[in-house]
Order: structure tokens, then C-alpha cells, then sequence
């Protein structure tokens, strides 16, 4: 065969390639909890980047996911902040069967971004020299769920509930701090770990002992190739490094 013709079969084979590469790219929406949107951000490049397909994330609380989805949300997969609502989907026949696990397990830290203003043991909670305390719904979110059980059990709940602003998911419990809007709040200790970032302010790690551990697990929603291969993904030891990285334990 002379050059001259078989340059050209070369050039439609190429194109055939990436015509080919491009019909096995597909895109996913993954429902994810706002406490691990960041984390999951950098996963899901990862996963572009190894795979050619697009993720495309849909951050917000566990809750409001779950009432979404019961109402037929078109997501794929959904990374929710507790065990609950992903095993609810599954007894309701919404998720894929068997896809359910846990992918990290949060921790819940009292924050202020002001140096010494949160002491090691969080009497701040007791002398209540502050206007507001932010947390997230309780109703909508486990973060937020969790701090109501810390106050609780330090017998605090009714005494702050007038200073209390609630976000609807721990991502708008953070920003009140973040902005000012509240001098501390309960947040994940995950907001507050970055990589790439030296910590500011003061916090106390919330004692185990005084929450519902935070399980926060995984399901698929759909049948499909790319769903199986993005949650195969977060499981690998590539993926349990960033999730540890931004303050998770993992299974």
C-alpha cells in the first residue's frame, strides 16, 4: 500500500478512535453531602482524569437528598452524611441492591474563627458570652443532629436555643462563622482540614462519647457501568488517602 493511501485509512482510524473514546465517556450526578463536597470535588477529578468521564456533584443536606430522591431526582449515586437515609432508599427499592458502605465516618468539632475564643474543654458553652451559635437542622442534617445531642447531654439545649441559627445543612452552619454572622459554631472537622491550608481560629474536638457516631455511607441509585466504576473508585487506597487527608476515618 503506497503512503499516499495509507494516510488516510491512518486519519480515519485516529478519528474512529476518538469517536470510539468519546461514545464510552459518560457523566454521572452524584447527590454528596455538603460536609464532604470539597473532598469529593478533588475525588471525582481524580476519577476524570483516570476515566474520561464527567461527574458532575449536586452538593446539600442529607436530608433534603433523600427527600429529592424519594421523589424520583434523576442522581446516580448518593454520598449522604449518615447510614440512615441510604439504607431507607434500599428497604424502599430506590437504590441497587448490595451497593450500599461506608466511605468515612465524620468527626464534630466546636469552631471559632478567633484564636483562644474556644477553649480545650468548651466552657464558652457555659459562660455563654457569645450572641450565636450556629449548627446545622438538626432535622435535615446528622452534623446538626449531633451537635443537638452534644448540648443536650451537657444540658445546654434549651438555655441556647434562642441563640442558636441554623443552617440548613453543615456547609451554611460554617459560612455563619465564616462571615461573622455567628462566633462559633459546630462544624466537621473535615471544614477545617485542608491539605493545602494551615488551621485558623480555635475548636474542640467533640468528645465521641457525646454523639451518635456519624457513619456516613454510600449507594447507587442506578444500574450502570460509570456508577459502578465512580464507587469502586472511592473505595481504592488512592481515594481512602484524600478521605483521610481531610480529617475522616475510614472503614
Amino acid at each position: 500500500m503506497s503512503m499516499r493511501m495509507a494516510l488516510p485509512l491512518l486519519l480515519v482510524a485516529a478519528g474512529a478512535t476518538i469517536v470510539a473514546a468519546q461514545a464510552d465517556a459518560d457523566e454521572i450526578r452524584v447527590a454528596v453531602a455538603s460536609n464532604f463536597a470539597e473532598t469529593m470535588s478533588e475525588i471525582s477529578g481524580r476519577f476524570e482524569a483516570a476515566t474520561g468521564h464527567k461527574v458532575t456533584l449536586i452538593s446539600g443536606s442529607t436530608g433534603k437528598h433523600y427527600a429529592q430522591i424519594s421523589n424520583g431526582a434523576p442522581f446516580d449515586v448518593f454520598f449522604a452524611a449518615d447510614a440512615r437515609r441510604p439504607e431507607l432508599l434500599e428497604r424502599a427499592g430506590l437504590a441497587e441492591p448490595a451497593s450500599r458502605f461506608t466511605y468515612a465516618v465524620g468527626k464534630l468539632v466546636l469552631w471559632s474563627p478567633h484564636a483562644d475564643y474556644v477553649d480545650a474543654k468548651a466552657k464558652v458553652l457555659e459562660r455563654g458570652d457569645f450572641r450565636h451559635l450556629a449548627i446545622a437542622n438538626p432535622k435535615l442534617a446528622p452534623y446538626g443532629r449531633a451537635a443537638q445531642e452534644v448540648l443536650r447531654a451537657r444540658g445546654l439545649w434549651r438555655a441556647l436555643n434562642s441563640r442558636i441559627v441554623r443552617g440548613e445543612n453543615v456547609g451554611q452552619a460554617f459560612q455563619f462563622v465564616r462571615s461573622g454572622n455567628a462566633e462559633l459554631g459546630f462544624v466537621a472537622y473535615s471544614q477545617l482540614k485542608r491539605p493545602d491550608q494551615a488551621f485558623q481560629g480555635s475548636m474542640w474536638e467533640v468528645p465521641q462519647i457525646l454523639y451518635t457516631p456519624i457513619e456516613q455511607q454510600a449507594v447507587s441509585l442506578k444500574s450502570s457501568n460509570v456508577a459502578r466504576a465512580f464507587m469502586s473508585f472511592v473505595r481504592s487506597d488512592e481515594a481512602l488517602v484524600i478521605i483521610r487527608d481531610y480529617g475522616y476515618s475510614t472503614p
